[in-house]
């Protein structure tokens, strides 16, 4: 039996990718570099900064620089932060019916909280969501199950009677480490590496509605 129902956010409730492209962008143009397409920044967009700017200039943490270029990488987002972003379409109507369900849901991010809680706020959720566990909230990310758990522990919901649907790979894997369903995203950003056939889980949705149908 369902009892809480646990989301990603980016490329899951929220198509935050246009926002993030625009940030990698800037930085892009500001050294000379033509602008990249959405559609090559989307399937990194789950992955923040450090995916993005590896596509973006193919750094990594531990080359020079990295810090100073993902300050300014944050910058930029920050002065746009919800500029272009927006829920997928279908999240709304999925949260209207958790309401009528009487199903609390929450959001399990490894996004931080400086960012997260803000747009949640103007994406109009902060007065419905259960729980937000962001990525500087516990000791461990994703795909670590402590954020799941602490998720659980702020519901008061054992992980077996949660669902958790996400768009990566590592959403998979902090589930069943978590002891709970993993539900993939298959409208997400999904990331680049292994398709989501072969994360570990048979349950892929195309729409966030078709959630409704695990409840």
């Amino acid at each position: 039996m369902i009892k809480t129902v646990l989301f990603d956010f980016d490329g899951t409730l929220a198509d935050t990718a246009p926002d993030l492209g625009h940030a990698l962008n800037r930085l892009r143009t500001a050294r000379g570099l033509p602008e990249l397409p959405l559609t090559l920044i989307r399937p990194r967009a789950s992955a923040g900064s450090r995916g993005l700017l590896n596509l973006g200039f193919r750094i990594t943490p531990e080359d020079d620089g990295y810090a100073a270029m993902r300050d300014e990488f944050l910058g930029y987002y920050t002065q746009r932060l919800c500029h272009d972003t927006c829920l997928f379409p279908g999240v709304s109507n999925l949260l209207d019916r958790l309401r009528l369900l009487n199903i609390p849901w929450g959001i399990v991010t490894n996004k931080p909280s400086r960012f997260a809680l803000p747009l949640i706020r103007q994406l109009g959720l902060a007065s419905e969501v259960a729980c937000v566990v962001c990525g500087d909230d516990t000791n461990n990310t994703k795909p670590h199950p402590e954020p799941l758990l602490t998720a659980c522990d702020q519901t008061a919901t054992h992980p077996s009677h949660c669902i958790y649907l996400g768009d990566d790979i590592r959403d998979v894997q902090a589930s069943i480490a978590a002891g709970m369903r993993p539900i993939v995203a298959r409208y997400g950003y999904l990331g680049t590496g292994l398709p989501p056939e072969q994360w570990g889980t048979r349950d892929l949705i195309n729409h966030p509605e078709e959630l409704l149908a695990y409840l």
